[in-house]
């Protein structure tokens, strides 16, 4: 099922596919390249296809480009489901075999950075290549943690507690989903302030009064963690691409960097002046380098630059 509305001021035009009876919107720009493979665009957490609206134009000048919102986010429907890892790399999947029909390079930022990673991992077949901008998940503690005082571990306990109630959830998403709490929230994790326009602002507001929304933010933070980032490049066979924003302050991202390197030393990686969202604040850069390295790495028949293990910044 396809439904064609206008996504932006950009004029993409945007679709809703049908799948597990939900629908899901998602965009596409550009025409096929029989030598270059496609892009699929991932947003993070609270955000949508708007969040790419600066790269889809510049990667569809050379690349046939998707940008898909997640189950529970975006224009996309809001069941009220367990969200987990394992829905949205389903999801994915699912996307890429039935409506673009051949895999894909994945490129996520955050939360769907991870997400875009149990695809690469777990269903092979759907990834061409992997792009992670300042990408979520949680890596195998290999050194046990102290344990914690007996206060702070009655205190943690209580706070989960408490985390679990529906009301609790209630409130702090309806106090999150404030425009001027947005505006705070992302003025912390962009480097340029000038960055956070209104219209970035409303992007993520909008979709947070859509019906379900409330209850797909409880969802994601009661569902347990997925598979750990190590246990997941250890299944990893595709060519590797990580973009950090090196001003993140969510992410330390030289020492995650090294931990992707100890697990999977053959990856590209480079570091940009920019925050938690290098696609949005750098977009030139961030479409640069996606293009040089797709052309490079996933695309040999138009030129045979591999450079593998290449960092800047």
């Amino acid at each position: 099922m396809q439904t064609t509305v206008t996504a932006d001021p950009d004029q993409i035009s945007g679709n809703y596919w049908k799948w597990r009876e939900q629908l899901i919107y998602y965009v596409r720009a550009g025409s096929p390249q029989s030598s270059r493979p496609p892009l699929l665009l991932i947003h993070g957490f609270g955000a949508s296809t708007d969040h790419w609206r600066k790269n889809l134009i510049g990667l569809s000048e050379h690349f046939q480009v998707w940008a898909i919102d997640l189950l529970g986010f975006g224009r996309s429907a809001k069941p009220n489901w367990e969200y987990s890892s394992d829905l949205w790399r389903d999801q994915l999947h699912d996307f890429i075999t039935e409506t673009i029909g051949e895999s894909a390079i994945l490129a996520g930022n955050s939360l769907g950075g991870y997400a875009a990673l149990c695809v690469a991992a777990e269903r092979p077949q759907s990834a061409k290549g992997l792009i992670l901008l300042n990408s979520a998940g949680p890596f195998t503690e290999t050194e046990p943690a102290p344990p914690p005082p007996a206060w702070k571990k009655a205190a943690s306990g209580t706070i989960a507690t408490l985390f679990q109630q529906n009301w609790v959830s209630y409130m702090i998403f309806q106090w999150t989903r404030r425009r001027a709490v947005i505006r705070k929230t992302l003025k912390k994790v962009y480097l340029n302030p000038n960055a956070v326009t209104d219209q970035l602002v409303e992007e993520i507001y909008r979709p947070s009064c859509s019906p379900g929304a409330a209850q797909v933010f409880a969802s994601v933070f009661k569902t347990r963690s997925g598979e750990k980032v190590d246990v997941l490049l250890a299944q990893l066979s595709c060519p590797l691409l990580l973009l950090w924003g090196e001003a993140d302050p969510w992410i330390n991202c030289r020492a995650r960097s090294a931990k992707f390197r100890q697990y999977y030393p053959q990856l590209s990686e480079h570091f940009l002046e920019a925050g938690h969202c290098p696609h949005d604040e750098v977009p030139e850069q961030v479409n640069e380098l996606i293009k040089a390295w797709v052309l490079s790495d996933c695309a040999p028949g138009e030129t045979n630059n591999k450079n593998d293990g290449e960092s800047s910044g």
